[in-house]
């Protein structure tokens, strides 16, 4: 198989960057860095397009190395043809290679290998033949009594060929790949209860399901599977079991032959017993994994934007960790998230009490200048909020934002908690997280497993191998597409960054607690076990804002410093410059000359020139600046000041199959179904919306009771 070939197809990619890409990667370059840095050898795919590329590799490599194992085992029995090897090539997909093998594969004892035992197999294969001159079955079955090998009637003999037929049927591989496509394309998932006096239960929109198997959706597939499994529900895949025989009979009988109704009614059991049972399963195990798939991407999709979340940079913020019997935490953090003061308030005790907090909180916003409060919205958040409002109305220049607490108690537990504060106790370090999530959501939200921070569905049901990559795959591409702070960055930040891995950023942390801050990107080569190539992949995305060489703030690789040097020299300006910020005009200097030629004279390719050009114009900037703000409030709403028709503005917190949960400060996400999204039709709501924007939508309906919020994305006439 020409895998580049496929690729280029697949991906609708230009061959040569397809191999460049392989090649690069075979070379022990990540994501990240092939991405940013090697632009002109990809012509500009981005870090989802190459992530693709390099699963559909991996699979394809697999595959050809299933492929080798198959002809290996073939012809160690002596069986491999011309005509194998070529159907073998030729497979596309696993599951056509695993076809082709299983009439040689070993199987156990089946009821055909007994019949061949007694010597059916001549038998078998002159009534399955079906010639001009095949005699009647029970003719040709008389010759092959033999009470010794155990056949001792013609029935006997009969049953042991059908056995042998049916199975050289069911291991057809070309039969098996039409009835395959047809269960596809015509089958149909039932359910229904699991037993008939079983009560009301989440499931009872499966109580009596049935949908064809191409229209059947991720999510409910996900969650028929998880009925079944915690016996609920009763649940099949099923194909017309004439429409299969049709199939069958058109593949296997010939008409007018003398066993024709013999072979055809081998070929009926083959279905019932041998195929129709496998391939349910196959269709079960093909559903399930496109919804696993489906629904991994999806939480990939979600967590992209809640990491990239603008920061609110710079400011004290003082975190909220709400709860009833414990009280609610509380930290004061400064504008680069260095705890100041923690303590615990009791607001829900009662009204003495929410005073008492209010006061001594209200002393800790003047003490240490607090400008933001982050309220998570765990238990008691709506209590909590409500005591914020009261504070900050005596507070002017004080606001608050709920923040999305999702694991911020599976951190508050961790190891790496403890080592960082190991003078807090648990539940004020989920306080210290809290506030941080509000400043920077990206390094703190990568000191958490990907999968606690809740902006998927079914997790727990996903393979977690797999969802670990594509989640730690989307993290990786988020820190470095922002960068991050060599004297700053903790070890699960630096972590992240392309080419260093849990021993060396620890050991980067440990180096700057010993030796003080960093004071160029070249001093990283130092660190213990963080040779050339790890540097290599690694330095272009950390940032030194104390070098004296202006380029180890930006994202400029080291590489390209004199290129970068050769640039200014060119529009006639200096270093000093862009320190100063004043190369406002270069990028109209570099069109004026022509950015091929300034490419050329610089000794680079013309994507890494723009790449450069945005980096000196704007050093050390953060692409999450560029989007809109988080919202943050000084009043509060309860789901009772809603009415049908308000317009608010809310914040996307999750993003699933069939809509969007959006906060609007009344504590319960409201609801915008996919209907409700857009206008236009969309296949799913990521079409249109990503977890943290901002939206406008309006109320449609409200249930108190329920506490269901029923939105719309469209304006109302």
């Amino acid at each position: 198989m020409d895998m580049i070939s496929v690729l280029s197809a697949e991906l609708n990619q230009p061959a040569k960057f397809i191999e460049n890409v392989i090649s690069l990667m075979d070379e022990g370059n990540t994501i990240p860095f092939i991405a940013r840095y090697r632009k002109e050898l990809h012509g500009g795919m981005d870090d989802t397009t190459l992530r693709k590329l390099e699963e559909r590799l991996q699979y394809l490599r697999n595959l050809d190395k299933r492929r080798e194992e198959i002809k290996n085992s073939i012809e160690n029995q002596g069986k491999l043809t011309d005509e194998l090897t070529a159907a073998t090539e030729a497979a596309v997909t696993l599951a056509e290679l695993e076809d082709l093998y299983r009439p040689y594969k070993q199987k156990r004892r089946t009821r055909a290998t007994v019949a061949r035992e007694k010597g059916l197999a001549p038998l078998a294969e002159l009534l399955y033949a079906q010639k001009k001159d095949c005699p009647a079955p029970e003719m040709a079955a008389a010759e092959y009594i033999d009470e010794e090998k155990g056949v001792a009637s013609v029935e006997e003999a009969l049953a042991g060929a059908s056995d042998i037929i049916a199975e050289l049927i069911s291991d057809d591989a070309d039969i098996r790949k039409k009835l395959r496509e047809l269960y596809r394309t015509k089958g149909e998932v039932i359910c229904g209860k699991a037993k008939e006096e079983q009560e009301d239960s989440v499931y009872r929109l499966y109580y009596d399901f049935k949908l064809p198997i191409t229209k059947l959706q991720g999510h409910q597939v996900l969650a028929i599977n998880r009925g079944e499994r915690e016996g609920f529900l009763k649940v099949s895949a099923q194909l017309s079991e004439e429409e299969a025989l049709i199939a069958l009979r058109r593949c296997v009988v010939v008409p007018g032959s003398a066993s024709m109704l013999f072979v055809r009614a081998a070929a009926e059991d083959a279905w019932s017993r041998l195929i129709q049972p496998s391939l349910e399963r196959e269709m079960r195990t093909m559903l399930t994994d496109a919804a696993n798939e489906g629904t991994i991407n999806n939480f990939a999709l979600n967590l992209r934007p809640l990491l990239m979340q603008p920061p609110v940079k710079g400011k004290v913020t003082m975190g909220l960790d709400p709860g009833y019997r414990n009280g609610c935490k509380v930290a004061v953090v400064d504008g680069t998230g260095k705890v100041l003061d923690t303590t615990v308030v009791y607001p829900t005790f009662g009204p003495k009490q929410k005073q008492e907090s209010i006061d001594k909180l209200s002393r800790l916003v003047k003490k240490h200048g607090v400008e933001h409060i982050a309220i998570g919205n765990g238990t008691a958040s709506r209590e909590t909020e409500q005591m914020t409002v009261e504070m900050i109305a005596n507070l002017p220049n004080v606001s608050y934002m709920i923040v999305n607490e999702a694991g911020a108690s599976v951190y508050s537990a961790s190891p790496l908690a403890a080592e960082e504060f190991p003078e807090f106790d648990v539940n004020l370090r989920s306080a210290v997280s809290i506030a941080r999530r509000l400043q920077d959501p990206l390094a703190e939200l990568v000191k958490i497993d990907p999968k606690a921070i809740g902006v998927g569905q079914y997790q727990h049901d996903m393979p977690q191998a797999r969802l670990s990559e594509a989640l730690d795959g989307v993290v990786e591409d988020c820190v470095n597409s922002v960068g991050v702070d060599l004297n700053t960055a903790s070890a699960p930040l630096l972590k992240a960054v392309a080419g260093l891995n849990g021993t060396t950023a620890k050991n980067i942390v440990k180096y700057r607690e010993e030796n003080g801050m960093f004071t160029s990107r070249k001093q990283v080569l130092k660190v213990p076990k963080l040779g050339p190539k790890a540097y290599e992949q690694c330095a272009g995305f950390l940032r030194v804002p104390e070098s004296k060489n202006v380029l180890d703030h930006t994202g400029v690789h080291p590489e390209s410093y004199a290129a970068a040097e050769a640039l200014l020299s060119l529009c006639g300006y200096t270093m000093q410059d862009v320190a100063s910020g004043k190369l406002g005009g270069l990028t109209d200097k570099v069109k004026a000359l022509g950015e091929s030629k300034v490419a050329e004279q610089c000794s680079v390719g013309v994507p890494t020139l723009r790449d450069m050009i945005a980096e000196l114009v704007k050093p050390g900037r953060d692409p999450r600046d560029e989007l809109p703000k988080p919202i943050l409030r000084k009043d509060v709403l309860s789901i009772s000041d809603l009415q049908v028709g308000m317009e608010l503005t809310g914040t996307v917190r999750n993003v699933i199959d069939f809509g969007a949960f959006v906060d609007i400060g009344v504590h319960q996400d409201g609801l915008v179904h996919i209907s409700q999204i857009s206008d236009k039709f969309i296949k799913h709501p990521s079409q249109v919306v990503s977890v943290g924007d901002i939206v406008t939508v309006w109320v449609l309906e409200v249930d108190e009771k329920k506490k269901r919020i029923g939105l719309t994305m469209k304006k109302p006439k």
